[in-house]
Order: structure tokens, then sequence, then C-alpha cells
């Protein structure tokens, strides 16, 4: 069992940085993966990044691609994701997930279990 709290949501403008973090209790957390998914008002939830814990290759969206960063720290049983020039259709619901897989990362079906998530909204 993984039990995950994002934290670190805010307000942010347009071409500013912000750094998600979300915590895992449970012993097994050094064994899954982890993900980053987003949900922004009348979409569907998107893949955003994942990180596998095998190798820890790290695996990202084109939409993000090369502005954010994911990484995982297993002795904090903390992952984070590292967000720089934001833009306006950033603005979602982010939430962490973890999968006991090492493939098919992008998909939410992937997962195991899910943090309740945390608003970012970023100003134009």
């Amino acid at each position: 069992q993984v039990q995950l709290v994002e934290s670190g949501g805010g307000l942010v403008q347009a071409g500013g940085s912000h750094r998600l973090s979300c915590a895992a209790s449970g012993r097994t957390f050094s064994r899954h993966s982890m993900g980053w998914f987003r949900q922004a008002p009348g979409k569907e939830r998107e893949f955003v990044a994942a990180i596998s814990w095998t190798d820890g290759n790290t695996y990202y969206a084109d939409s993000v691609k090369g502005r954010f960063t994911s990484s995982r720290d297993n002795a904090k049983n903390t992952i984070y994701l590292q967000m720089n020039t934001l833009k306006p259709e950033d603005t979602a619901v982010y939430y962490c997930a973890a999968s006991s897989r090492i493939y098919g990362l992008g998909s939410s079906n992937a997962y195991d279990y899910w943090g309740q998530g945390t608003q970012v909204t970023v100003s134009s």
C-alpha cells in the first residue's frame, strides 16, 4: 500500500518556475515507478512525466519536455516536479501516482495509487 500527498501548488506568473512535491508512505516506495498527471477544467487527465523505479529513467509529455523535470529521492520517499517557463495552459490540478510497472507509464491505467491533487494556476 502506498499513500501519496502532493504539495506545492499555487499561483505562478507565466514564465516563472515552481516545484511540486509528492510525499509517499509505505515501505515499497523505492520499488514503484512514479508519475505526474494533470487535469485542466473540462479536459481529461493527461500524462505529464514519469520516472522508473528500476533505472531512474524519466519520460515526459511533448507539451512539457524541456521545461519540466521529474526527480525522486528514495531516502525521503518523495518525488518532485520542477516546472520552468510555465505557461497559462499548464494551469491544472496536478496529481502524482505510483505504479509497480516499468512500462506503459504514460497511461493512467498503469498506476495503482493516486494522490489527491494540488492546484497550479499560471497567470498570463
